[in-house]
């Protein structure tokens, strides 16, 4: 099973992504790798440095020919700041001729200080900023090729920016990822592009942030992938998880979420049918999971995203060494992340349903991964 570990900082030579438990045969190269970083890295409002860093990357092991080995995959994606970070974060003796003392409310800044014993906010914030996620990127292309191999898809959309929502009426499908990776904001529905553009660009004239709401969908997932039985392997409660171990992330729903929370129990659920070859739902309420596994219909899940914390309109502090009242520092900030936050999000989702589709079908090869699965489909079939 996928066993995965980010290492480096955001300002540091490199970050470093490790992926342990990738099946031998699956297609991967630096170029797939370097495509996935990009979606990543775009978006309106995303701020200067965006466009002045570039992800330089290599494969590290794991891989030959263009397929996996089935040993563990290293991939390290360099800086090409690092000469101007060089002496700040030099790992050597030393310390910094201006360390920052006046953390930012929202961050991870005070907390991580008082925790580590720093007087420093940026032996916090190098981690712990979102830059991190980009190793994440690596691992969830590779997530994403596996269960490719198996005929699982996941994609990913915006669904709200500030106070714009889309209309929500249309889900998008696997084919429409070209046309929302197009998209200024990642919107699915264009009728709320325009909006939220306003949105970010208001926010921008402000000297403020937005935040918003991003939706993951994974097509292909036959039932029963998760677990009624462990309530630390519930599919739903391992994707909750994941989502709010983004960066930036305060709130989870799965299918309806709060909205099912209102309604009473006669137009809560899915009723299921029958169509004279397999099970089906009326509706997909439930975000395609019920009692912590898989229904077979689409798995459906939001993840909520807070402003991010340097405005530029700095907020009130306290300098951790005067103790006196002052106003947070300002790093490099972008307006609004919330189509970046989208990428990373679908990343994460991608890495959790490959874990427990391994989990339940195991192999050591793509091909008796698809064995398995096919098998089980077949059984399926004649339930």
């Amino acid at each position: 099973m996928l066993r995965i570990l980010t290492a480096g900082e955001s300002h540091g030579p490199g970050l470093v992504t490790i992926v342990e438990g990738m099946p031998a045969g699956i297609e991967v190269n630096a170029a797939g790798i370097g495509d996935e970083l990009m979606r990543r890295r775009a978006g309106y409002g995303r701020g200067a440095r965006m466009k002045l860093e570039r992800d330089e990357l290599e494969i590290m092991g794991g891989v030959r020919f263009g397929l996996t080995l089935g040993s563990p995959v290293a991939v390290i994606i360099r800086n090409t700041e690092w000469p101007k970070w060089e002496k700040e974060m030099s790992p050597g003796p030393g310390r910094s001729e201006k360390p920052l003392t006046t953390p930012r409310p929202g961050h991870a800044d005070l907390a991580g200080m008082m925790k580590y014993d720093t007087r420093d906010a940026r032996d916090i914030l190098e981690r712990a900023s979102a830059r991190e996620t980009a190793a994440r990127s690596v691992a969830g292309y590779l997530a994403k090729q596996l269960l490719r191999g198996v005929g699982v898809e996941v994609i990913s959309h915006v669904v709200a920016i500030g106070d714009v929502s889309a209309d929500g009426a249309d889900l998008p499908l696997p084919d429409d990822r070209e046309a929302i990776d197009s998209s200024p904001v990642r919107a699915f529905d264009r009728s709320a592009e325009a909006a939220m553009m306003a949105a970010i660009d208001a926010a921008k004239k402000d000297r403020d942030t937005l935040g918003g709401v991003v939706e993951v969908l994974v097509y292909g997932l036959p039932p029963g992938v998760g677990s009624h039985v462990h309530f630390d392997r519930k599919l739903d409660a391992r994707l909750a998880g994941a989502l709010m171990s983004i960066q930036a992330i305060k709130g989870v729903e799965v299918g309806d979420g709060f909205k099912t929370a209102a309604r009473p129990g006669s137009a809560a659920h899915d009723e299921i049918y029958h169509d004279g070859a397999e099970f089906n739902r009326q509706t997909n309420r439930a975000g395609g999971i019920e009692g912590g596994m898989t229904s077979g219909g689409p798995v459906r899940v939001r993840a909520a995203m807070k402003p991010i914390s340097t405005v530029m309109r700095p907020l009130d502090t306290v300098d951790v060494g005067t103790k006196e009242a002052t106003k947070a520092f300002r790093e490099r900030s972008d307006v609004c992340a919330v189509p970046a936050a989208g990428v990373v999000a679908e990343e994460m989702v991608g890495i959790t349903v490959a874990q427990e589709v391994q989990r339940k079908f195991g192999g050591d090869t793509l091909g008796d991964l698809q064995q398995a699965v096919a098998a089980y489909r077949e059984r399926l079939a004649g339930f």
